[in-house]
């Protein structure tokens, strides 16, 4: 198992959104029973109060769109369901950073635009990795088969990739378990938040 160089990490936030992760969020029932059963936010919260302590980069891609969709060409699949949803609408309180994760503040690092799976499209992501000399990326978030496994798989290109198995969320825990045991150690090192903790160089 790989040291992590805090200078040299950033942890990836990818949909900690209200409409996601709230009880009362338009697809909350999409991932809840998979949150539930790994406990993914309390364990993003505690992976980033070590994060902050130890002065890593930690950033955020949340999804939204403006109001008509306009983004959304012909939609398939999850998107068309966010669409006829009126899901992750910017402006509105299911886009919204959940109250857990807001609270770090400027700790932060916010990178809008994200209109799709990869976190990296229609974003500055890699620019702002490059100017923070980021070479180990650990993503966490939702959907584990979607957004996390398109995110990783374009972070592999360019740097070393982590999954924390339980800071994400997947659409059931088969899925969830498949993509983390099966997919994602094909271009990823995978491991739980606490294994992560262990192995942060400059230890806290």
């Amino acid at each position: 198992m790989s040291s992590y160089d805090p200078a040299k990490t950033a942890v990836l936030l990818v949909g900690y959104q209200r409409d996601w992760f709230d009880s009362d969020g338009l697809f909350n029932s999409v991932i809840e029973e998979s949150s539930a059963l790994s406990g993914t936010v309390a364990n993003t919260v505690a992976l980033l109060d070590t994060a902050v302590e130890s002065g890593m980069t930690v950033i955020s891609a949340p999804i939204a769109f403006s109001e008509f969709y306009n983004e959304l060409e012909n939609p398939i699949g999850i998107l068309k369901m966010i669409k006829e949803a009126e899901a992750f609408k910017a402006g509105t309180k299911g886009a919204e950073t959940i109250d857990a994760i807001s609270k770090f503040g400027e700790w932060i690092v916010d990178v809008p635009g994200r209109i799709g799976f990869n976190a990296f499209s229609n974003t500055e992501l890699a620019q702002v990795l490059q100017a923070k000399g980021i070479e180990t990326v650990v993503v966490c978030g939702a959907v584990t088969s979607l957004c996390v496994n398109a995110t990783g798989m374009k972070a592999s290109e360019d740097y070393d990739v982590v999954v924390l198995s339980d800071c994400v969320s997947g659409r059931t825990q088969v899925e969830h378990d498949m993509f983390c045991n099966e997919l994602f150690p094909y271009f990823a090192e995978v491991m739980d938040h606490k294994s992560f903790i262990q192995n942060i160089s400059v230890k806290v």
